[in-house]
């Protein structure tokens, strides 16, 4: 079955994105009715915001068509120019030579010999009036073609319009959807909103609607045409429409569900590779090759059956209506090829609804074939709109999740903070009814440094989630400068902090450009006196373009302690006066460490620090130390006061070093 641009045949050739297209990664979920209007309206509001491209779209695919319509009239005509059938005026249309004389039927003009204007008369076939309908039908027909393929160059248009818009709408609403929901989605789940169910929704509304569109200009033009030719013929029709209709149902409802389980499996199957191949180190260091391919395994047999059991069925589809329309075209063949030789006999006259000439019995199967192609695409249109659907209730449930609560009205902006925190009462939990941080209660005065301590899980990296207003407080307060920070703008909140994370982070650009990204506007001399200053200046240098070294792949190429010394250059650069260091020397040596924790001195001069570490030697110098447990701060002190009361810290840091 063909699929595509616009044709005298009402069909579409080469649709890009079919319904079995193994990327389309719908869940195994029915849309209720409401649902599914719900999401046509939203999806109609994209197509017609470029209504001057619809418009046109609309235009160019009811004159393909209509001109796709007339062609098989005009071909009826012209055949009947030769053929020996009498039309339904009694008039002989053309005559075997060697018996048109004889022929008694033939009317005589009023001096009482034959009318010699009839070219059946003589028996010679009128080629003008030939030549004429034949340069109509190319009309007609090159008209058409070149219609359809104005109308795939629009279509193309309209759908790059629709996948931008898409696209743009999705990743700006992405950006501004709290941490949170990223916490609790995989990345590569998102990106299949952002590129397969775009695609998907994409070539439904640019091709999929237009294409019914176009099904009913076809059908309802050839039932026309059919009607005027032989309405007799028409009731073949009457019986295999709602019996193509009915098997269309019924299998469509039994094959939904069997598509979208199959993409169930298959995004099941793509989350796992994705997973596994980005921990690719680990799984050989642990040598689990075997074990992660056996899994793989498991989850490609699931989804390869899934596949086999949504094609298996749905191919049942196509065949069975192609089935019951070459049957209705038999049927018409059949009865038209009785009908045209009882009127080649004259046994049914011109005035017979039963009577047919070989023209417009050519006609008549030609507007069959037009008419019975809409309804076998029906089937697979069906089948891509509730693939496309399903897309777009994906991509719509993504615009339907709140963004991050807005700033209240009379919050300001921060622009130089003093640097004075205040953490008051504050109780917090990711999921309701599970507190993570209990009554936690901080004073820290601009310029010192607050360090963070305890066992993975303690909450310390939570307290800085608040902090930056990542997430907001249960209960309680933190203030800066004494302004509560829910009265302070998210962006000039952030904005006053400068974050160095365990989990570096490097994008697609050049090494100057990363560390160029902690300060807008930083000049060469700037980004490398950040760079000194994080002893990875040498290092650079080294590389092939030096500070113009395009960095691929999050810096694959370098190691873990090089980029994270490439963050802590590019937070030197950086003038905000708070810092938030988490784990920031976990991958470099100890030799390099001591280096980065002279430059951090240097850094943190000034700024209100909060430092999380593992590594409690790089932290003894801190002004306060907040020893956390279980969500509670169990201890708090200096270095010297901590170990001389010889608690919970005390033993982390015995454990350490001794």
């Amino acid at each position: 079955m063909n699929r595509g641009g616009f044709g005298p045949g009402g069909g579409m050739l080469g649709n890009p994105v079919q319904q079995n297209n193994p990327n389309n990664r719908q869940k195994a979920q029915k849309l209720d009715p409401k649902t599914r209007k719900r999401v046509l309206l939203r999806l109609s509001k994209y197509l017609f915001s470029y209504y001057w491209i619809v418009i046109p779209a609309v235009i160019l695919m009811l004159a393909s068509n209509l001109l796709g319509i007339v062609a098989p009239k005009i071909s009826g005509k012209a055949i009947d120019i030769i053929s020996p059938t009498r039309n339904r005026e009694g008039t002989s249309q053309t005559a075997d030579p060697g018996t048109a004389g004889a022929d008694a039927s033939v009317p005589e003009s009023g001096d009482g010999t034959h009318d010699a204007s009839s070219g059946a008369e003589t028996g010679a076939i009128d080629f003008e009036k030939l030549r004429h309908y034949i340069l109509l039908m190319l009309i007609c027909y090159l008209g058409s073609a070149l219609l359809a393929l104005a109308l795939a160059v629009v279509l193309a248009q309209l759908g790059k319009k629709i996948t931008y818009r898409l696209r743009k709408d999705l990743f700006e609403h992405l950006v501004k959807l709290p941490v949170g929901y990223f916490d609790r989605r995989q990345t590569g789940d998102i990106i299949s909103h952002i590129s397969y169910d775009v695609d998907t929704v994409n070539t439904s509304l640019s091709h999929d609607l237009l294409q019914v569109a176009s099904s009913v200009v076809t059908v309802v033009g050839c039932v026309f045409f059919m009607i005027s030719i032989s309405p007799v013929l028409l009731l073949v029709f009457c019986v295999t429409v709602p019996v193509s209709v009915y098997m269309t149902k019924q299998r469509t409802t039994k094959v939904r569900p069997l598509f979208r389980t199959r993409s169930a499996k298959l995004g099941e199957l793509n989350g796992y590779a994705e997973e596994m191949l980005s921990g690719q180190r680990t799984v050989r260091a642990y040598g689990r090759t075997a074990t992660v391919s056996g899994s793989f395994d498991e989850r490609n047999a699931d989804a390869s059956e899934a596949y086999y059991k949504a094609d298996w069925h749905g191919a049942v589809i196509g065949p069975g209506v192609n089935f019951i329309n070459n049957l209705a075209l038999s049927l018409i063949i059949l009865f038209g090829g009785v009908f045209f030789m009882l009127s080649l006999t004259g046994r049914v006259g011109p005035s017979s609804i039963f009577f047919i000439a070989l023209g417009d019995l050519s006609a008549f199967v030609q507007y069959s074939r037009k008419f019975s192609g809409p309804i076998n695409e029906f089937a697979n249109i069906l089948a891509d709109l509730q693939s496309a659907l399903a897309a777009a209730e994906r991509i719509f449930r993504i615009l339907d999740e709140p963004v991050e609560t807005p700033d209240r009205e009379n919050a300001v902006d921060i622009l130089r903070p003093a640097g004075d925190v205040a953490i008051d009462h504050v109780s917090f939990g990711y999921v309701p009814g599970r507190t993570v941080i209990r009554d936690l209660s901080l004073n820290v005065p601009r310029g010192s440094t607050i360090a963070i301590v305890g066992p993975t899980g303690a909450g310390k990296t939570t307290v800085i989630n608040l902090l930056m207003r990542f997430y907001d407080v249960d209960s309680g307060e933190i203030r800066i400068d004494g302004r509560e920070i829910r009265d302070i703008t998210r962006d000039s909140l952030r904005a006053s902090y400068t974050m160095v994370l365990q989990d570096t982070w490097l994008f697609g650009g050049t090494v100057s450009e990363n560390i160029a990204y902690g300060r807008d506007g930083a000049t060469a001399d700037e980004i490398e006196a950040a760079a000194r200053a994080a002893h990875i200046d040498g290092f650079i240098r080294s590389l092939p373009e030096g500070y113009g070294t395009v960095m691929t792949d999050n810096g694959i190429s370098i190691s873990k302690g090089q980029k994270q010394l490439i963050t802590i250059a590019r937070a030197m650069l950086a003038s905000s006066p708070m810092l938030i260091l988490d784990e920031a020397t976990s991958n470099v040596d100890s030799r390099t460490e001591k280096q980065i924790q002279e430059a951090m001195l240097k850094l943190m001069n000034g700024r209100t620090c909060f430092v999380i570490a593992h590594r409690l030697s790089t932290i003894q110098n801190a002004d306060l130390i907040l020893v956390m447990n279980g969500g509670d701060v169990i201890e708090q002190g200096t270095h010297e006061e901590l170990m001389s009361s010889g608690g919970f810290y005390a033993s982390l840091y015995n454990s350490q070093f001794l």
